[in-house]
């Protein structure tokens, strides 16, 4: 291995451990929490060398978002691979979709509330965030309905899903009714 090499794999490597680093603290402490220099205290790193990966916070929580989407993707795509038949996968979309968001708040605001400084539904649009999209269209797209475009029906189906998941963790719905929703959102909205 040439010493160029090395380096890059070095570097990739402590930008791997500060979107990880980033990211734990996160989950842990909320967003809030994740400033540069606690992440270069943490990393063991001068701030400098903080900086030499990302401008600041807010090229590291795009990070921690694409990574989300990667995650997202696949975990949607895992669930509806083994489920049979339209409506078993639209709930199972639905519930992996409600799972990720409850299970990685921290990932799913980097996503979806916070400004990474990412570009969502335009040309430039970041692969992983395209993939995302791609993996709730995929299933989504079967059942949109006659005469309705698959990728604006699974837009509104996907803003039902963050509204769902968004109003659940904010205990602004009760929880005990979660099952209820996805049912009601499955028949009502999915023509299967």
């Amino acid at each position: 291995m040439s010493v160029q090499e090395r380096k890059q794999r070095e570097r990739a490597d402590r930008e791997r451990l500060i979107v990880a680093t980033a990211r734990e603290l996160a989950e842990q402490q909320g967003w809030d929490a994740v400033t540069t220099r606690r992440l270069a205290e943490r990393i063991e790193y001068s701030q400098p060398v903080l900086y030499s990966h990302f401008r600041g916070k807010r090229e590291i929580i795009g990070a921690v978002a694409l990574q989300g989407a990667t995650e997202m993707a696949a975990a949607v795509r895992a669930a509806t691979s083994g489920a049979h038949g339209p409506r078993e996968r639209v709930t199972a979309l639905a519930r992996a979709y409600l799972d990720f968001a409850e299970d990685n708040p921290a990932v799913y605001d980097a996503l979806f509330q916070l400004d990474g400084g990412l570009a969502y539904a335009r040309e430039d649009t970041p692969e992983p965030l395209k993939d995302a999209f791609a993996a709730l269209l995929e299933t989504l797209g079967e059942v949109a309905g006659d005469g309705v475009h698959p990728g604006l029906f699974t837009e509104v189906l996907w803003a039902s899903l963050h509204g769902l998941a968004t109003l659940t963790r904010t205990r602004r719905l009760l929880p005990e009714d979660a099952a209820q929703r996805v049912e009601l959102l499955v028949d009502r909205l999915a023509v299967l």
